[in-house]
């Protein structure tokens, strides 16, 4: 049976909120990325719980700052691990339901993820807070790249990319462990909560970092309904106002579904 067929009390009360709303942020993590087929480090089914990489080292401490700057070729070994899955996937049910909404309404999207998903769906309106990976830059210069893929950068004896300009090391625009993250999509982010919203939905985040959870939070304080997707208890389960541990891929486009044929 269908959501649609068999839609719950709390699926209608969403369904109500999303209606009603003007502005929607979305809050998503690796749980969305999930369901294209990538693996997540952490969490249900997590590559490294509990457990070292194939280096004996922490995932974080592999993609660190500080790994990057000693042994760059450890941090490029897992990044391209990382892009390699991206390359092989692509944007899900659920980030098409996000961009999809934004004919109801208007949509923000604040993401851990890396992977660009969320553009290649169609979102317009998309903080990613933690960078871009297709995003390269020069360690050294001002050399920097949009790229598809890192097949270009595939290398056999598992060096770290060098630099077509100068030589030096080059790395993706995202933030490793032990970074600041970065001021303009931060700005952007306090910018538009101080705007405000009408509806915070949570997707797939296991809600570890403070502005990811603060989102929540505020809305929280400000009197604004609050949804959680994902099918494990996280920091902020006990605190929204509707929790749903279903597929997003299933769940965000039942309720476009219902909105649609409300339009018609």
């Amino acid at each position: 049976m269908s959501l649609l067929e068999n839609q719950s009390v709390e699926f209608n009360a969403v369904l109500a909120a999303l209606r009603a709303a003007r502005r929607v942020l979305f809050i998503t993590g690796a749980g969305v990325s999930a369901e294209s087929g990538l693996p997540t480090y952490r969490g249900i089914g997590g590559l490294y719980n509990d457990k070292a990489t194939d280096d004996g080292v922490p995932i974080e401490l592999a993609l660190s700052a500080e790994m990057l700057e000693q042994r760059p070729a450890i941090t490029w070994k897992y990044l391209r691990q990382i892009e390699s899955g991206c390359r092989r996937a692509g944007f899900n049910a659920a980030h098409k339901a996000m961009a999809d909404l934004q004919e109801h309404m208007e949509v923000w999207v604040l993401t851990q993820n890396i992977d660009g998903f969320h553009g290649d769906a169609g979102s317009q309106n998309v903080i990613e807070i933690h960078g871009n990976a297709r995003h390269l830059r020069c360690c050294g210069c001002d050399w920097q790249e949009e790229v598809a893929d890192y097949s270009q950068w595939d290398s056999i004896d598992g060096a770290a990319p060098a630099c077509p300009q100068c030589g030096k090391l080059i790395r993706p625009e995202v933030v490793l462990f032990g970074e600041m993250l970065p001021s303009e999509p931060l700005a952007r982010l306090h910018q538009e909560l101080a705007t405000g919203f009408d509806l915070v939905i949570s997707v797939g985040t296991s809600s570890v970092f403070p502005y990811i959870v603060e989102p929540v939070l505020m809305a929280k304080r400000a009197g604004v309904r609050t949804v959680e997707i994902n099918p494990a208890q996280t920091e902020i389960s006990d605190w929204v106002d509707w929790k749903f541990q279903q597929q997003a891929g299933e769940l965000l486009p039942a309720w476009l579904e219902c909105l649609a044929k409300q339009v018609r």
